[in-house]
Order: structure tokens, then sequence, then C-alpha cells
């Protein structure tokens, strides 16, 4: 691609077997364990065990409203007020990136397909589940500190993962993933405001296909009064640079009733943009796709009065041409089903303890843990070394609200040290340029990062 200045993509060196091997994390497995941070037990299939649950559960916040905290800072630039920890989740917002990953099958799904369209229906339904995980977790994730890192290798999963906060002001993360069997890259640059910017870029190798997007606009409600609830909305594209096809997906707004509560709706066009089928669902639920006409006709029937019908999961499952389905949980869906239509995606079913976990999926909760022995192999930047967000995640509050206070002035000093020196920042694992495929600014990866030499990382924990 052109991005690598290294053997990033080529065999693993001993040492990134050894790493390999320990941040192995599997949440799909049904035998797991509650273990929170030491060793893990080996499964006599080979996959480690991970845990299922935090290390102490989340904290209230039954006492604190936002709105007692804004009040105060009235007239100050809101992205410069510090919250209470308590309205925070214990991850950064790095780790938060990695989610993408969750629903990495539909990648290897797309990877797998000869047809053009069944790819673009893959990469569709990924990126729609790429934002899933943000259902009703109302949790801010820690702000990445100038420098930070967090590295995931998931040999069960087939991937490996590597983000860097590239900037402090305005914040930007970067982020690159590559396929273990060197099928697929995927890379982008998110800038966390109102409104999203960065590109996200998905190669697939094989096919020697790009896809570019951007994400939708994320809205938290409620912030005032009530409970609080996040709201996907805007219009997303993704674009196969290959091919010239094109998918045009509406992240529908709530609207006065809550008609159009978490719905996508959109369809797939050729170079010509001829219609070639029609997507719909929610993005908190599921994916499904049906030809132009089918839905059409439904709709108009719709509008008729026509009986409307909705699917058991039992039922949608065995229609699914998904091959996935028969791992995919009994949710109940909302989405009115038109019939003969094809399962594109659907979300995974979070653990029963998960509202007592930030409502965490099982992938989430095993995103922090740290196993022994992986603090020598680990980058001094990685944010499973913040003290803030380790000390939150095993219910000290109190010492993270002082930890995380104690990180930001740090950093500030250091902000303060190098303006005094008129020295610049310079990123390590990523650069800025220009993306090959859309031609706008983005953070490329510059490689290296998993020859493990981590002596000039700045030290910013």
């Amino acid at each position: 691609t052109g991005f690598d200045s290294d053997n990033s993509s080529g065999d693993f060196s001993e040492a990134n077997h050894k790493v390999s091997e320990m941040l192995d994390l599997d949440p799909h497995q049904s035998n797991r364990t509650g273990k929170h941070n030491g060793e893990t037990e080996i499964q006599e299939n080979g996959i480690k065990r991970h845990r299922t649950s935090l290390p102490a559960p989340m904290f209230s916040r039954s006492d604190f409203s936002v709105w007692s905290i804004l009040k105060k800072c009235i007239g100050l630039e809101l992205s410069k007020i510090t919250m209470p920890i308590v309205f925070n989740e214990p991850l950064s917002f790095l780790q938060r990136i990695t989610e993408y990953m969750e629903h990495i099958y539909l990648i290897n799904k797309a990877c797998s397909h000869a047809d053009p369209l069944e790819r673009m229906q893959a990469v569709a339904a990924f990126a729609v589940s790429a934002v899933a995980s943000q259902w009703e977790r109302t949790g801010k994730p820690f702000n990445p500190l100038l420098g930070e890192t967090y590295e995931l290798t998931r040999e069960d999963l087939g991937f490996r993962f590597i983000s860097e906060q590239v900037s402090h002001h305005p914040p930007i993360s970067a982020f690159y993933s590559e396929g273990l069997n060197k099928d697929f890259i995927f890379h982008g640059s998110i800038y966390p405001k109102l409104e999203p910017r960065g590109t996200i870029t998905l190669e697939l190798l094989k096919h020697n296909e790009a896809y570019t997007w951007t994400n939708p606009t994320c809205c938290v409600h409620n912030v005032i009064i009530g409970k609080l609830w996040l709201e996907q909305y805007g219009m997303v594209e993704i674009v196969n640079h290959s091919t010239g096809d094109k998918c045009v997906l509406n992240f529908k707004p709530c609207g006065l009733f809550g008609k159009e509560l978490h719905r996508v709706e959109g369809y797939i066009q050729d170079k010509n943009r001829k219609k070639l089928c029609v997507i719909y669902g929610k993005w908190t639920e599921c994916l499904w796709c049906t030809d132009p006409t089918t839905y059409e006709t439904y709709k108009k029937n719709e509008k008729r009065g026509g009986e409307q019908k909705k699917l058991k999961p039992s039922e949608d499952l065995i229609k699914s041409e998904n091959d996935e389905a028969d791992d995919m949980p009994e949710v109940q869906d909302t989405v009115q089903f038109i019939p003969g239509s094809k399962l594109l995606w659907r979300i995974n079913s979070r653990p029963p303890n998960s509202s007592q976990m930030y409502n965490f999926t099982s992938f989430a909760v095993s995103l922090n843990e740290l196993e022994k022995g992986m603090e020598a192999i680990l980058a001094p930047t990685d944010c499973r070394l913040r003290p803030d967000i380790r000390n939150m995640e095993n219910g000290n509050m109190d010492v993270a609200s002082k930890e995380k206070e104690r990180l930001e002035e740090k950093q500030r000093a250091a902000r303060k040290e190098r303006a005094k020196d008129e020295v610049e920042w310079h990123t390590r694992w990523f650069n800025q340029g220009t993306n090959p495929y859309t031609g706008t600014s983005d953070w490329l990866y510059s490689g290296g990062y998993f020859d493990r030499n981590f002596s000039d990382c700045p030290d910013i924990y």
C-alpha cells in the first residue's frame, strides 16, 4: 500500500509471537473466566480464557448532575472544562476506537466474497457495526494524553491493531490494523468533535479494492435532565474506489415522536448510479438488504395499510443467508422485516452483568485487561498502564480522580516546557500525509511499532 516503511506486514518475530500470545483475547468463547489481572487460564482447545467482568462494579452516577457542573462553567469553552471522573468509563478513547474490530468477521466475509456487490454489503454492515457498541454507553471515555498508544493482537480473530494520540489541540486519534493473513488493512483518523471528521479506509488486498467513509454524527441527549441516551445521525457514503460502486446510508434523526429512532436506510449503486440493492435496519440491532423492486413494492403496500410482518429471531436466522447465523445471539428485533431480505449483521448480546459494567460488550470488558508480564512487553505509553483508568476500573475512585488530575497537569507542564524551548512535538508511529484514495489530509501509519523498539517513547504517565 505504500504506507509501511518496515516489515510490519511480514513474518512475526519471536517477540511478536510472545506478545500475540499474551494479548490473545477471545470474548466469543463460551467457556471463560472472571479473572481480572494476573495469569490467564488455558482452555483445552489452547485458547486463553479471559475475564467476563470488571474488577469492581460501576460507580453510581445518581448523586451527580452534569448540569451542576456545566452551570459553573458558563462563558468557558466546553473543551476546556474538566469533568468529574464519575462521568467517565474505565477505557481510553483509543480503546473505544478498537471496538471497531468487534465484528471483524464482516471484513473476513467481505474478503471471501467473489461478487463485488456482496463485498460492499459486508463492508456496509461493518461500517454500521462500528458504532453499535456505543448504544447505552453514556460514560465518557478518558481523553488520551498526547503520545498515548494502544495495541491489540488477536490471533484468534486474525488481526493486530495499533493506535496513537497524534494531536491534543485539536484532539486527533490515528489507528492502523492489519490482517494476520495479509488479507486486509484498516486505518483512519478520528476527530471526536461535534461533526464527524477523519477518513476511514478499508483495503481488501486480495481483491485490490479500497473503501473509504466517515462516521455519522453522534449526539448525546438529556445532558441537563433525564436519562442520557445516544443518537447517531447523518449521511454516510462508502465508496469502492476500484469499481466505482457506492453505498449511501442515512442514519435517520430521531424526529419529534421518535418514529425514526436508530433507523438506518440506504442503498448500493454502481458507477452508473443504478441501484443494486436496498439496505435497512437499526444501528442498535441489525441490518438487512433486499432488491430495490421488492423494497418499493413493500413500501407502497405499507402505505396502503397492508399487513406488516415482524419475524421472530429464530425464524429470521433460518431464512438468513448469513454464514455466521448459528453463532449469532437471539435478540428480539424491532425492525420491520421485508420478506425475502438477507441478514447482513446483528448486534452481539451483552454480558448479563453489562449494566453494572458501564454497558460494556464482552469485547470491551477485555480491552483493559493487564495480564502478568504484559508490562514488560507493552510500549510505556500504552493506556493499559494509565494509573487513573486502572484505579477507576478497580473501584478506587478517589485515587483515580487524583491520578487523572496529576496526568493532565503533567501534560500541561510538558506542553509549556516545549513552548519555552521552542520544541515541536513529534508523533512516534504515525505521520500526517494524504490519503491516496480521497486526496484529503490523513494520518498514515509510519510502521515499525511491532519491532518493539520503545526506547524513545515519551514519559507521559
